[in-house]
């Protein structure tokens, strides 16, 4: 892999012991809940790649025409040389700002950061083809539990996360996650964060219960994770998929709702979790989001907002933000 260079963060059993103990604390819990992280294996991320493509499912669509608009203009404003990327997955929107910023002259070097290593050679690898003379450092780490944005020499630097996936914290963790971003960062240099924006409750619950099934599938697919890596015996079939708008919290919840009484036994933690018909299994929030909420949010962890942008519908919000 010429010219990529892969930095390792984690320990090698750091997945395994991970996803145990998120499983023993969400499935012991009550409410019962399981963190969104682990949707994502090899099918789940397939499948994610296509809701992406569902016309419920605008966040995507909405991000891409702002990006496709402002990537110039940030370009300018930033002259960053190296762009890290938090959660980089397979930097499908990303090209935008490389190309700006090499239109602009300032581009030196790419550092995506995911908890993937597969997904950063392959995306990698692709990127060095586009750009011949762009240093790619990938890191692979947990960006929520081990953030880790890698020191560079000379220019600007501009971090991006991308996606509404901010929206997946809970308001103390986004504190948290903020402040360590910001703490990565010298004084002038740039974070570029995507948020969904508050809408009708409708437009909001379709984009998370499509009608052909493909989220309620990428929903259940946390089951079939627990049953692989724990030797558990969830039966996807026995939950329903649920998207819920809660509006005093602003933030859209999944849920897997049981169809009937399950005992669902999990052999390598030595448990048995019971769930009674109708109860239900928290397994993600996507909060949404209004602009004064992100100012004051980037504020209180050492960032003036300097750019605000949204999609032609408004449904979508790209903020460029700059450490003070």
């Amino acid at each position: 892999m010429s010219g990529i260079e892969i930095d390792r963060r984690l320990p090698e059993d750091f997945f395994s012991a991970a996803l145990r103990d998120d499983v023993l604390k969400g499935l012991t819990a009550d409410p019962k809940w399981l963190p969104p992280k682990w949707f994502y294996d090899a099918r789940g991320s397939d499948l994610f790649e296509e809701i992406t493509r569902l016309p419920e499912y605008y966040p995507t669509r909405a991000e891409r025409e702002i990006l496709t608009a402002r990537a110039p203009e940030i370009a300018a404003l930033t002259r960053a040389e190296t762009l890290a990327e938090l959660g980089s997955g397979s930097s499908s929107k990303t090209t935008l700002l490389l190309d700006a910023l090499q239109a602009a002259g300032t581009l030196r070097r790419y550092d995506p950061i995911d908890v993937s290593e597969a997904a950063l050679l392959a995306s990698g690898e692709q990127l060095r083809r586009r750009y011949p003379q762009l240093t790619v450092h990938a890191v692979v780490t947990d960006f929520e539990e081990r953030l880790a944005i890698p020191d560079a020499d000379g220019g600007p630097r501009i971090v991006a996360f991308l996606g509404g996936t901010i929206g997946n914290l809970l308001p103390e963790e986004r504190a948290v996650f903020l402040t360590r971003v910001r703490a990565n960062l010298r004084p002038g240099e740039w974070l570029l964060l995507g948020t969904d924006l508050v809408k009708d409750p409708a437009t909001l619950v379709a984009a998370y219960d499509d009608a052909a099934g493909v989220t309620a599938e990428f929903n259940k697919n946390v089951l079939r994770v627990v049953d692989r890596e724990l030797t558990a015996d969830f039966d996807p079939d026995d939950f329903d998929h649920v998207a819920l708008w809660d509006a005093q919290a602003e933030w859209i919840e999944m849920r897997l709702r049981a169809r009937r009484d399950v005992d669902v036994r999990l052999k390598e933690l030595d448990l048995t979790v019971s769930f009674e018909a109708g109860e239900e299994l928290r397994t993600e929030i996507s909060a949404k989001f209004r602009r004064e909420g992100v100012e004051s949010e980037l504020a209180a962890a050492g960032f003036a907002l300097r750019r605000w942008w949204t999609d032609g519908e408004g449904r979508f919000g790209l903020s460029l933000a700059e450490g003070v």
